[in-house]
């Protein structure tokens, strides 16, 4: 049992360490039974650099790299670049920590032996220890590089998963520490179908959190979008809804017409007058405050701007020409609705100051758009980004957030997000 099966279980392991690591900075190219493909083809092929090239380690070394980044090439979206880049810092994080490991056992307890027959058992868990070090190494690197999992993993729960990993070392390390007693070969095989099995239940646990994070990440996206329809939805009924009124309008403009005529020609002047002033003060209320040039962003500022007046709310804004905006209405609607949605509900939490500042202007080859709001509540923070200052319906904290800077990194743009002296400030720069 330890000729050459400890060899291939050990290089698998190293595999499957390399494929997490990988998966890291790149994107799986293909799916299915081609992966499983590829794992016993690197297997094959590390095997052989290792046992073929033993006595000559720096040539070994060269040639895993390179193997190794050629298969990943295959396996991730990446450039063969980077690739090689990678494959030379996982082969230097595996001599590092194999070197720690060996490190750790000769120069601690765990090298005392009482007396009694050795078996190579030793030297295998000592590898395998480097091994488990190895994928705790990566798992790390994972929870500081990889963006996604990051979001959906806080913190403590990070702590628990990492729990499995360092509790195997442990094991590990104490088996090694009571290796002198091991005095048959059957106990030896014992020993390490055990310690093999809990490394490899390390990972079996990773994918299994991966496809929770995967389902968790694809529910979050279903919310998001969820969200950017309604938002969308609501806009397009108000434009609706304008062109539907500006018919009404029309046919109303008529009968009013015909009235003043008749008022005239009958030589009605006071009622001609109070008329008049009756009219002119409806359609001061009728009449859109914003135009910009732009139908979507001229039907999104309007319906904010009744709705914030309707809350007492005072809304203060500047605008130009917006004809030329190449942002696509989605998006447009993404920004602003979810912008001065946000600016309202903290407007209307606070008790005495309700002000809202809009600036929306292309000039000088660019869009800026910036919203200003007093707010009443603490802003809520998460590892350096903001979430929400809502008190209501956490589970949706930081998605209209998330939405927006989703369409600012679609357009290359740039944004600063700010609260002082009780106003909360989105500030955004978007090339024209």
């Amino acid at each position: 049992m330890f000729d050459l099966l400890p060899d291939v279980l050990m290089i698998f392991f190293e595999i499957f360490c390399c494929k997490i690591f990988y998966e890291i900075f790149g994107v799986i190219r293909y799916k299915g039974w081609i992966n499983v493909v590829q794992l016993i083809l690197l297997t094959g092929c590390a095997l052989v650099s290792a046992k073929g090239l033993s006595d000559f380690f720096i040539l070994k070394q060269i040639l895993i790299i390179v193997v190794v980044a050629g298969f990943m090439f295959w396996h991730i979206k990446i450039s063969m670049k980077k690739s090689l880049i990678l494959a030379a810092l996982y082969q230097g994080l595996l001599l590092a920590v194999d070197y720690i490991a060996f490190l750790i056992y000769s120069g601690s307890v765990l090298n005392s032996k009482a007396e009694g027959t050795q078996y190579t058992l030793e030297s295998v868990l000592v590898v395998l220890l480097g091994k488990v070090i190895l994928y705790l190494s990566i798992i790390i690197i994972k929870k500081r590089f990889e963006k996604k999992s990051s979001e959906m993993l806080v913190d403590i729960e990070w702590l628990k998963f990492l729990f499995f990993p360092i509790f195997t070392i442990v094991i590990i390390s104490a088996m090694l520490s009571v290796f002198g007693y091991v005095e048959g070969s059957k106990q030896a095989n014992l020993l390490f179908i055990i310690a093999f099995g809990m490394a490899a239940m390390n990972i079996v646990v990773f994918y299994l959190i991966n496809d929770i994070i995967g389902r968790e990440i694809k529910l979050h996206e279903n919310e998001i979008f969820k969200i950017q329809v309604k938002n969308q939805v609501e806009m397009y009924q108000t434009i609706s809804e304008s062109f539907d009124n500006q018919k009404k309008k029309t046919h109303e403009y008529k009968n009013q017409i015909i009235c003043i005529e008749s008022l005239l020609g009958k030589g009605k002047y006071l009622e001609l007058e109070e008329y008049v002033k009756g009219i002119y003060g409806h359609l001061n209320k009728e009449l859109d405050a914003i135009n910009t040039n732009n139908v979507i962003v001229n039907a999104i500022l309007n319906t904010k701007y009744q709705e914030a007046d309707e809350k007492g709310i005072v809304f203060v804004f500047r605008v130009n020409d917006l004809s030329e905006l190449r942002m696509k209405d989605e998006d447009i609607v993404t920004i602003l609705s979810n912008l001065l949605n946000n600016a309202i509900e903290a407007c209307e939490e606070c008790s005495d100051k309700k002000v809202i500042k809009l600036k929306f202007v292309n000039e000088d080859n660019m869009i800026i758009i910036s919203v200003k709001n007093t707010f009443a509540h603490s802003i809520c923070y998460a590892d350096g980004e903001i979430k929400s200052s809502k008190l209501v319906k956490t589970e949706e904290h930081g998605v209209g957030i998330k939405n927006i800077v989703r369409v600012i990194e679609k357009y290359n743009g740039s944004y600063i997000i700010n609260d002082s002296n009780e106003e909360f400030y989105f500030s955004i720069i978007i090339p024209a």
